[in-house]
């Protein structure tokens, strides 16, 4: 077996190696940029080499830097893990010429299958099904509209060598065709420097459907069953589940059986996965693409088929023979991944950078809960790189048990200084559409036109909200009252009655309670209703744990001052908790009215401006684009929300932006 490899990635996907790399005695080398040297998968290899400046293209996307850090260290493989130079012939080629094992497919697998337009011709020699479309690299915008109005409305407009929802666009007519494919060309070009984009049909009402092989290089080759995509958005992958609840025994083989055809093909050896696009109507599916890496959902098909895929690409790059064939796979239950993202919900999922203040993923319980992460308590999340914080990865015996499990461990992950999109995947995995497995990838877009806000969380144990406020805040009293020194008395002063005071922006909400002590907690009155909350939870702490009336639950505390924040299925709620005159007085108080922002165009979120569309004194239509901004690899239009005329432009193009920062003001 190899001696050592290097890992040519960063974050979560270069952790995940290490840790496969370790368990099989085989020592490792972390590349990284000046951004990373603090970074978790640095400190965990065994060595680490310094390959340029912070930029995917100045350091990760080097292929010479790279290859010198093998040799400088010995490095007798490398593995690309997922992005950057994963899908790159070119760099698997190099390595070849230079002696140093690719780990994953050959370099004419890769240019092969990794190039959209050639495997989608390919697939076609296969007999495997395939979408309509125009194949062939498309010259300019004007070009993509002649080819869209051809095929008809709506199309895919998809970067040749892209992945992870970058350099992808979905048109419905001329003016999105011409805008989408400029985007598709610039994003391709930063993130994957291949700036071909092609069209082809888009299936309505789809669900994106993908199949994991096997291939070694003695011709063996097994399809490990299927995982479910569907739940995307902007197309990017949220939640993937295996195995599918839409997919039947025979649709299993049917697209297992292609997509080994179309590896075999193509001599391909190591992991790969076929992504496939399927009607929900008449589950007719069509050929969408063939990643040649490792995908980023892959431990689910890990849960359910006790295979470590980690392992095989490395055995299978050593030149081992597969340890399965098709008969010895199976499907153990059911395993869900929910990518936990740095980007806010709240403010339509714009990308949210800077230091984690508090990292505290829920407790790993092998079989159960796994958590795949490049991040640590106190770490930075950088605007360089992708928004994933980690992947929060859970296994039960049916898919209901596997929902439940998820939604338990997403009430149990800590994150604070950033915001993340917790809240909204706790949000789909009690929607009723997503727990029938009845939804296609318009789901999110469908169910969440107007983006995604607090109300559509509703808590359905108001309750339980209200008597924890009222626990906490009865905790903290009481320390206050035995410090010595501090004010004594304070149940005769403030006695067992308060108010707890729900923080809404319609109008707050009022709640008498009573909390006395108990043994191990506190006995809360509300409502006419009792309420015993058993707990071991110590003030200060995060997560609070226990049982209310014997039923075990858990949700995050957060104090600020006289306030408390309670974090629970998705579910964020402000409390004061008060006497009732207190409350009264809380009322009667004038609010203070927001800053009138409308003349400015401001930076929702840290990035990179680059383009400025419009002029001073031009008369801007509502909807027009008015500037670029890059952020976390994605580009992000922002457009006119009304008619206005421009009077000063305040950002200049490559300025490095901050939130809230004026870009352009209005007249």
């Amino acid at each position: 077996m190899f001696k050592k490899i290097l890992i040519a990635n960063r974050g979560e996907i270069a952790c995940r190696v290490i840790k496969t790399a370790r368990k099989m005695g085989i020592a490792t080398v972390a590349v990284y940029s000046e951004a990373d040297k603090d970074a978790l998968h640095v400190d965990l290899a065994d060595e680490a080499v310094c390959i340029g400046p912070a930029a995917s293209k100045e350091s990760y996307l080097v292929m010479d830097k790279i290859i010198a850090a093998c040799k400088q260290t010995g490095a007798e493989a490398v593995h690309p893990g997922y992005g950057f130079l994963s899908e790159n012939a070119e760099f698997s080629r190099r390595l070849e010429e230079e002696g140093i094992k690719f780990i994953g497919p050959k370099h004419y697998s890769v240019a092969k299958m990794g190039d959209k337009i050639e495997s989608k011709k390919l697939a076609i020699e296969a007999k495997v099904n395939t979408i309509p479309g125009y194949n062939d690299a498309i010259a300019g915008p004007d070009e993509a509209v002649k080819i869209a109005q051809g095929i008809g409305y709506p199309v895919m407009i998809k970067a040749s060598a892209g992945g992870g929802g970058k350099g992808l666009r979905v048109a419905y007519n001329d003016a999105e065709a011409h805008e989408g494919f400029s985007s598709c060309v610039n994003e391709a070009r930063n993130s994957f420097g291949d700036d071909r984009v092609f069209i082809e049909k888009y299936v309505l009402e789809p669900r994106h459907i993908e199949i994991q092989v096997l291939g070694d290089s003695h011709g063996n080759y097994v399809y490990l069953n299927e995982r479910d995509c569907s739940i995307q958005r902007r197309h990017q992958k949220v939640i993937e589940e295996a195995p599918s609840p839409f997919v039947d025994a025979e649709m299993r083989k049917a697209m297992g059986e292609q997509a080994v055809a179309l590896a075999r093909a193509v001599n391909y050896e190591s992991a790969g996965t076929v992504e496939f696009v399927v009607s929900g109507a008449t589950k007719e599916f069509y050929f969408l693409e063939m990643n040649t890496r490792l995908q980023v959902e892959h431990p689910v098909t890990e849960l359910i088929t006790g295979l470590d895929l980690v392992e095989q690409m490395i055995r299978v790059a050593y030149g081992e023979k597969l340890p399965i064939t098709q008969a010895d796979v199976g499907i153990n239950g059911w395993s869900m991944e929910c990518r936990i993202n740095a980007e806010d919900p709240f403010r339509g999922f714009l990308p949210s950078t800077g230091r984690l203040v508090k990292f505290q993923p829920p407790a790993e319980i092998p079989g159960q809960v796994r958590v795949d992460t490049g991040v640590y308590d106190g770490g930075e999340i950088s605007m360089f790189y992708d928004s994933m914080i980690a992947k929060l990865i859970v296994h039960g015996a049916t898919r209901e048990q596997a929902i439940s499990r998820m939604r338990d461990a997403l009430n149990g992950f800590v994150i604070r200084g950033i915001s993340s999109n917790i809240p909204f995947q706790a949000a789909l995995m009690q929607h009723p559409r997503f727990q029938s497995g009845i939804f296609d990838t318009s789901f999110i877009a469908k169910e969440y036109p107007k983006g995604f806000d607090a109300s559509m969380v509703p808590h359905d144990d108001p309750a339980l909200l209200v008597s924890v406020a009222a626990y906490v805040y009865r905790a903290y009293t009481d320390r206050s009252a035995s410090i010595s020194g501090q004010l004594q008395g304070h149940e005769r002063i403030v006695g067992d009655h308060w108010m707890v005071v729900r923080l809404n922006k319609e109008g707050n909400e009022h709640h008498p309670v009573t909390a006395r002590p108990i043994p191990g907690g506190y006995h809360v009155e509300y409502n006419g209703e009792s309420y015993e909350i058993l707990s071991d939870w110590k003030l200060g702490e995060s997560l609070f744990s226990g049982t209310c009336n014997g039923e075990e639950f858990t949700l995050q505390v957060e104090r600020h001052k006289t306030k408390y924040s309670l974090f629970h299925w998705g579910t964020r709620a402000d409390f004061m908790v008060m006497s009732a005159r207190a409350a009264e007085l809380l009322a009667l108080m004038p609010e203070k009215p927001a800053p009138d922002l409308s003349k400015f165009l401001l930076s929702p979120m840290p990035g990179l401006l680059r383009e400025i569309a419009v002029q001073v004194g031009q008369d801007v239509k509502a909807g027009e684009k008015l500037a670029v901004i890059e952020a976390m690899k994605m580009e992000n239009i922002l457009k006119a929300e009304q008619d206005c005329k421009v009077k000063k432009i305040s950002a200049a193009v490559g300025e490095s932006l901050s939130v809230d920062q004026i870009i352009i003001e209005f007249e």
